[in-house]
């Protein structure tokens, strides 16, 4: 692979969600995109601050980059989206999987929305088809649609590098769970299978890492690692393991802390709900719902 095909990658960490956001440029012409940007968020007195993407955009300064884009993986069930933040500094065009609309649906009636909200993506600047292929300044990118934590998620392969939100995680960690709605196991095997296709030497960078047994925060592997020796799907595992293994341990899992929250930020490009007559925007509590 050509240099021209190799995005120079700076990571971010927002230690509070243990997500990882990315910044993917392009090394000749200094175009870039973001890649889940998060909102800090404080439950507790329902209060938002712009923290973290003040260094995300002070990160893509201090880079001289432009931002041509900023990329959400999926709609996020563990953190609020900050694609807004950094559109307003920066510039860029917010994009998303074209799935959406099915995410946008179906939680549209958990929040009782109404008809006034729209499901079909126009809140995003631009829905990807699974196979589209755009770029990154001179460097070549690819959609996959890659669904089975959600329905709508996708991984970004831009240059010699996978981005693939919570699909994989660090072969130490595993894989995402697949139990919440339009969740499937036996499709996220699948979508796995494509990422674990592509050449061995494909650098994969995760949104997420906890590390696991004390160790240190990690991001970047590769496909042929993954291959190796990902504890959840790695070449000697089949797909009735997995789902049986994946089905096992997703029933045991809480539901993330801020899944009410943030899903209801995120369908909306991370817009928060439009503020009321008293100028106060409001979050919905759907109760016994999950």
């Amino acid at each position: 692979m050509s240099e021209a095909a190799k995005p120079e990658v700076h990571a971010l960490l927002h230690a509070a969600s243990s997500t990882i956001c990315y910044i993917v440029a392009c090394p000749t012409t200094k175009q870039c995109a973001v890649i889940d940007a998060v909102l800090d968020f404080d439950i507790a007195s329902g209060r938002t601050s712009t923290g973290f993407a003040e260094q995300i955009i002070a990160k893509v300064r201090e880079l001289g980059l432009t931002v041509q884009w900023i990329l959400e993986s999926h709609v996020h069930a563990d953190h609020l989206s900050s694609a807004p933040v950094v559109h307003k500094a920066l510039g860029g065009t917010i994009g998303i999987g074209d799935h959406i609309g099915e995410v946008q649906a179906g939680f549209a009636k958990i929040y009782n929305l109404g008809p006034q909200f729209q499901v079909d993506g126009e809140q995003f600047g631009h829905l990807f088809a699974d196979g589209e292929q755009f770029a990154i300044g001179s460097v070549p990118a690819k959609v996959m649609h890659t669904p089975g934590h959600t329905p709508a998620c996708v991984t970004y392969v831009i240059g010699d590098a996978v981005f693939c939100g919570d699909t994989l995680f660090m072969p130490d960690f595993g894989t995402a769970r697949c139990d919440f709605p339009g969740g499937s196991a036996h499709t996220l095997y699948r979508s796995i299978k494509r990422i674990l296709a592509l050449p061995a030497e494909t650098r994969v960078f995760v949104g997420h890492d906890y590390g696991p047994g004390g160790r240190e925060i990690a991001w970047e592997s590769t496909v042929g690692e993954q291959r190796a020796s990902n504890k959840h799907v790695n070449d000697g595992i089949d797909e009735d393991t997995f789902v049986a293994m994946r089905t096992k341990r997703d029933a045991e899992l809480a539901m993330p802390g801020l899944l009410l929250p943030s899903i209801q930020v995120n369908i909306r490009a991370g817009n928060l709900p439009e503020p009321e007559d008293n100028g106060v925007s409001y979050m919905k509590l759907p109760l016994n719902q999950f």
